[in-house]
Parts: C-alpha cells; sequence; structure tokens
C-alpha cells in the first residue's frame, strides 16, 4: 500500500543537502526530465546536471542545483545522491 508522502533525501559527496516528506520531485535524468509522485513504480536513473525540484506537503517548492549522481526510487523513498548539490 502507498503511502500519503514520498521520503525525499537529498546529499552530495560531502553532505546532506535536504530531507524531508513531499508530495512530489522532478529532476532531470540521461533521458529526460522525470516527476515522481506517490506509487512511483521502482526506479534507477542516471542524474543530468540540473534542478532537482522538491514540492512539500504543503505546496512549498525547494530547487536544488545538482551535478550528475543517481536517483532511486522505492516503495516511496526517493534517495538522490549526486556529486554536487545545493539548495538555490
Amino acid at each position: 500500500m502507498a503511502s500519503a508522502s514520498l521520503t525525499v533525501s537529498l546529499v552530495s559527496a560531502d553532505q546532506q543537502v535536504w530531507s524531508g516528506e513531499a508530495s512530489m520531485v522532478v529532476a532531470r535524468t540521461v533521458e529526460g526530465e522525470i516527476g515522481i509522485l506517490v506509487g512511483h513504480e521502482p526506479l534507477l536513473a542516471i542524474l543530468s546536471s540540473g534542478e532537482v525540484r522538491i514540492t512539500l506537503l504543503d505546496g512549498t517548492k525547494v530547487v536544488a542545483e545538482a551535478d550528475d549522481g543517481f536517483l532511486s526510487v522505492d516503495n516511496d523513498i526517493i534517495s538522490i545522491v549526486a556529486r554536487r548539490a545545493a539548495l538555490v
């Protein structure tokens, strides 16, 4: 059964950049931009340099720039690991 939110963790090589609950995550992969909502199928994708946009449960948006890495989705848990990432 899917949860009511996504649990998101965005980390760079040297620090945790952001973590928390969200309703949607949008990131750029080598195959194009992808949006993740609650209930998304398991996924492992290679990130391209670009924005990671996280929509919080109250509609607020968190935006980070990330350079290369990967994104994994499993059971509404999203892990984004980037070589470099910072909030903008």
